[in-house]
């Protein structure tokens, strides 16, 4: 553990030096929750989206919308984030300060793991089932735990409040009169959600299709720890991806199928099993994914985190637990990615079913949905169910209309018995759930039939599959995965290095005159302005510093190549990791700096290439 905090205060410091992200508002002394990104990271944080884009709108022909943030009230409610978009908090019952309840429950158990020698076997096994379970937990059964262990607030030792839900949308009022209540939007979701109908007409009324956004979310955190990892505000690419709920086989699936990695179901969570290397074939075929397109989305989501750098080794995919699944979900599978705070849920893939476009239908009065056409038309029966209102009005008075709708809404099973039973007595029993009363109906109070039709096509709300990705988190757990030290030259000092690939690189190459003159000078503009030109991002170091310390600094931004300009016709190129360097003529530099950091070749080609050059 100690390893752990050591490693992270020595990467986050070298973050915070070098302005990949600072607090922000630091002047006066900053807020929880709120980071800045300066100039490296912003070229990350952009290079980490035009990848997102060219590996899922562009490949998948997806349509990309953006949304506003502030979004009105009615829209929230109708998804359920109003009611239910909750974490459970206890308040320090003497200051006042409030703690997310499963943090506190978590910290104590891993404390408990870690530091606690006389520790009972039996002990340690209930402590990591109550880790497995926590996002399971009720309020109570979580504010039992607290209470049976004995947990008080961490900075006063005070007692706590029972715990209770918090919404954590931030609210505002959209115009001056304050009667148009708004939030900041918790995820980007909605926005397509609402605009299903104009995309659906857009993409030529065809099923499957994907929407795509990238953009701002808010979430008014309880108390944001673990840095760039719980945030306030933070950047969402999400996809909403379009299916027939009886059709759920994707065409590109085998193109993923052989892919292999680390899986995590719920069977071998709750059995207290680690994550197995399955292929997303298998996974699919044996049921433990629920169907091919959440599969085909899973293998491409692994196929972008390691690209970007992300370590294979420390990236699972685990399914959610029964009772942790958002209150719409089908299946759920967090892509997770170790760091030196734990597994960390960067990426969520979940099949919604068809929840949101069905409240968004029910609240707007707008139907949000697909048809599929027939080429012969098909004769259906179909169930029809005719109140007589006049006679429930008679009989029901001011019931009538909820009677009305509960005979309305049954399913054929329900209507063919109360047909039968009417037909039989003349009368039957009927249990109301809206009223929560049993009324009984008579046989002229409502027509049951079947009747014979001709249909050209089926409607259905369609299905969303919608992989969600937390951009921040995926930028953070990449520093950690990048970073390493190595000694300098003299090993007399630690030297930081990011090894980031050079599609995630700030800066792609930089360019040194070994020595200060004009000469070399110009020779140095002349190729950064090649490199510009071919659009790669380069700096150039006309600082007389010694050539190893600025290799060294450039290192700690993780940039891939250095030029060193040490004649007027040749330069040389270093590559980060490996320290190797090779001779290139100056009218070719920028091109092989272009193959190398768009991957067109791989450093290993062109060392084949160029005759080497030994400093």
């Amino acid at each position: 553990a100690l390893n752990r905090e050591a490693f992270r205060q020595a990467v986050v410091n070298t973050l915070e030096r070098r302005l990949f992200y600072i607090p922000s508002f630091k002047i006066y002394r900053g807020v929880a929750g709120l980071y800045d990104y300066g100039p490296p990271g912003c070229a990350i944080k952009s290079n980490v989206l035009s990848f997102w884009r060219q590996h899922f709108v562009l490949e998948e022909n997806m349509l990309e919308v953006d949304c506003p943030c502030v979004t009105p009230e009615v829209v929230l409610k109708a998804s359920g984030h109003v009611d239910k978009f909750t974490d459970l908090m206890v308040k320090d019952e003497k200051t006042g300060t409030c703690y997310r309840a499963d943090h506190l429950l978590k910290d104590y158990c891993k404390d408990k793991l870690e530091k606690d020698p006389k520790l009972s076997p039996e002990n340690a096994a209930e402590l990591k089932r109550v880790l497995a379970v926590l996002d399971d937990l009720s309020s109570e059964e979580l504010g039992a735990k607290l209470k049976g262990y004995g947990i008080t607030a961490p900075d006063t030792k005070n007692q706590l409040s029972d715990p209770y839900p918090f919404n954590l949308m931030f609210q505002t009022s959209i115009g001056p009169s304050g009667l148009s209540p708004g939030y900041m939007r918790p995820e980007t979701a909605q926005g397509i959600f609402v605009n299903f109908k104009d995309l659906y007409y857009y993409n030529g009324n065809k099923l499957p299709f994907a929407a795509a956004q990238i953009g701002q979310a808010f979430r008014n955190e309880i108390s944001p720890r673990q840095g760039l990892l719980r945030v306030r505000e933070f950047t969402l690419a999400e996809i909403e991806h379009f299916v027939d709920p009886d059709d759920k086989s994707h065409p590109k699936f085998s193109e993923v199928a052989t892919l292999e990695f680390l899986m995590f179901p719920r069977e071998d969570q709750v059995s207290g099993k680690s994550a197995r290397r399955i292929a997303i074939g298998e996974a699919v075929a044996q049921g433990i994914v629920n169907n091919e397109t959440l599969g085909y989305f899973i293998g491409r989501v692994y196929l972008f985190l390691t690209q970007l750098g992300i370590d294979k080794e420390r990236l699972r995919f685990r399914q959610h637990l029964a009772n942790e699944m958002a209150h719409y979900a089908a299946d759920c599978w967090d892509a997770e990615i170790e760091c030196s705070y734990g597994w960390i849920e960067c990426v969520g893939i979940a099949d919604r079913s068809a929840y949101d476009l069905k409240a968004h239908t029910d609240k707007s009065g707008v139907p949000l949905v697909a048809a599929e056409k027939f080429s012969e038309p098909r004769e259906v029966e179909k169930l029809v169910i005719i109140p007589i209102k006049k006679e429930l009005g008679l009989a029901f008075k001011s019931n009538q209309k909820m009677i009305t709708e509960a005979l309305e809404a049954m399913g054929e099973k329900e209507a063919m018995d109360l047909k039968a039973t009417l037909e039989s007595k003349g009368e039957a029993e009927f249990k109301v759930c809206t009223l929560d009363q049993v009324v009984t109906i008579k046989k002229n109070m409502v027509s049951i039939s079947k009747e014979k039709k001709k249909e050209h096509q089926r409607v259905f709300t369609p299905s969303v599959i919608e992989p969600s990705f937390g951009i921040g988190r995926i930028i953070y757990c990449l520093f950690e995965h990048s970073f390493y030290t190595r000694a300098s030259k003299d090993g007399d000092e630690q030297l930081n290095v990011f090894s980031f690939p050079p599609l995630v690189a700030p800066i792609k190459c930089t360019v040194f005159p070994l020595v200060q003159n004009q000469q070399y000078e110009e020779v140095a503009r002349k190729i950064s302005k090649s490199l510009t030109a071919f659009g790669i991002s380069a700096k150039v170091d006309i600082t007389g510093t010694s050539i190893g310390k600025r290799y060294a600094r450039t290192d700690e931004l993780g940039v891939p190549f250095a030029i060193t300009v040490d004649s007027a016709s040749s330069v040389t190129v270093r590559e980060r990791d490996s320290k190797q360097q090779i001779r290139v003529n100056v009218d070719e530099v920028a091109t092989v700096i272009k193959e190398v950091s768009e991957g067109i070749s791989t450093w290993a080609d062109v060392l084949w290439k160029y005759p080497t050059h030994s400093s």
